[in-house]
């Protein structure tokens, strides 16, 4: 199983930035999949996730409002848009994928994801 993110980058507070992760060698249609972050100097931090039957789930605190998490099973592909970015939002970003088809809800939680990319690096400027 491999997870490609992609997507991260440069850009000023307020600004948006779009986050795509292809996956192979899953049965991707029928996985739950996450996004979660690490800032420097902090733990992994949960950020949004999309069920198989698309219910999605957001961090209250930093994500609800302003990211947007998505999935195309055609193409592969789970999207998290991020607009009104802030400073504290910098952070690597990775993409997860469940591993158990049909697991049930989504999780916040990354024991529950089995498969990991390799993460990809946002950067907010004040």
């Amino acid at each position: 199983v491999q997870l490609q993110a992609s997507g991260g980058g440069l850009v000023q507070a307020g600004g948006s930035l779009g986050l795509s992760c292809v996956a192979s060698g899953l049965t991707f249609s029928s996985n739950a999949m996450g996004w979660f972050r690490q800032a420097p100097g902090k733990e992994h931090e949960f950020v949004a996730a999309i069920n198989w039957d698309g219910g999605v789930k957001y961090h209250p605190d930093s994500a609800k409002g302003r990211f947007t998490i998505s999935r195309d099973n055609a193409k592969n592909t789970v999207y998290l848009q991020m607009n009104s970015l802030k400073p504290d939002d910098t952070a690597v970003y990775y993409c997860a994928a469940d591993g158990t088809p049909y697991s049930g809800s989504s999780s916040t939680s990354m024991n529950r994801y089995k498969y990991w990319g390799q993460g990809t690096l946002v950067t907010v400027s004040s």
